[in-house]
């Protein structure tokens, strides 16, 4: 395989890796406990620890197709008929997109559910405008809801749907609640329905740590797991620290094995601007000030990429 072609593989598989390591952090009980006392009405102000218990069975993570007809999947049990979330097809429905995360989570009341989905963007898109694609997901998680969670005409039966979407590399820290509202154009008469069934809440995470402030409480958090500088160590002892978080083995394991993967990353991207330096024939002194790498370091970077110089 070519050099470059080998490079560009191996660097978009680390990309891919690190996407899915982020989204199984993401997928933590207690970090969506911490996401969703921030954004769901019904729990916020609550003990994270807390409301980890309202959480109903595992986070489906990168398992759950978007396309209409593909959400759902029906089975036989007992001679019934019973429809779930479609998580069996992953190879037939191969190079599907898929929900980030989805779960359930069980209200304080002990009788009703909402469904959470948790989407996580390195930035935001250029080719479409996110909003739209996040009206487009909340829309199907209500209406994949029909013989799943409730049959016929049962509306009523409806569970409020939330769509959180986590967007890194914004200009700002920020977060948006977008929802249904009612505008009495003529008269004032009360419609019979709930207009809380569509909740999205984008959140903008913006490059810089943010400071150790209850404002920014979950946008630190997040920051800090996603972080592509801060270390293994340093994720750790803001998350145990700060959050009272515990970090047990697999949390560690799963907070390493992301920073690997963003070291990586970095290393990948510095050598492509290395390479491009040098070959638009910028000398060694100059590309090492440039990229705060010794000469030997750059030399390093420039026979590792092109073998034929050595």
């Amino acid at each position: 395989m070519d050099t470059e072609i080998k490079n560009a593989v191996n660097a978009t598989d680390r990309e891919a890796q690190y996407d899915e390591q982020a989204k199984r952090l993401l997928g933590n009980k207690i970090i969506l406990a911490h996401i969703l006392v921030k954004t769901v009405d019904e729990f916020r102000g609550m003990n994270p620890k807390d409301v980890v218990s309202y959480i109903e069975g595992e986070p489906l993570i990168s398992a759950v197709p978007v396309e209409p007809g593909l959400t759902n999947v029906v089975k036989e049990k007992d001679g019934q008929r019973i429809v779930g979330m479609n998580t069996e097809n992953a190879e037939v429905n191969e190079g599907l997109v898929r929900f980030d995360i989805i779960f359930y989570v069980r209200m304080k009341d002990g009788i009703s559910q909402v469904i959470v989905n948790l989407e996580a963007q390195k930035d935001e898109p250029a080719s479409y405008d996110i909003l739209n694609r996040a009206v487009f997901y909340v829309s199907r998680l209500v209406s994949s809801q029909k013989e799943r969670d409730f049959v016929k005409t049962n509306y009523n039966d409806i569970k409020r749907v939330f769509s959180i979407w986590v967007c890194m590399n914004m200009d700002e820290n920020s977060m948006a609640y977008v929802h249904l509202v009612k505008d009495d154009l003529l008269g004032s008469y009360q419609w019979k329905g709930s207009l809380d069934l569509l909740n999205i809440v984008m959140i903008g995470i913006a490059n810089e740590l943010p400071e150790h402030d209850e404002k920014y409480k979950l946008h630190r958090l997040l920051s800090t797991i996603l972080s592509m500088e801060l270390s293994v160590d340093e994720k750790l002892g803001i998350m145990e620290t700060e959050y009272h978080i515990p970090v047990d083995d697999k949390l560690r394991k799963d907070v390493s094995a992301m920073c690997n993967l963003s070291q990586g990353i970095k290393d990948n991207t510095l050598a492509d601007v290395i390479m491009n330096m040098y070959e638009n024939h910028f000398t060694l002194e100059q590309i090492a000030v440039a990229t705060k790498k010794t000469v030997a370091e750059v030399e390093a970077v420039i026979k590792k990429r092109e073998p034929a110089l050595a």
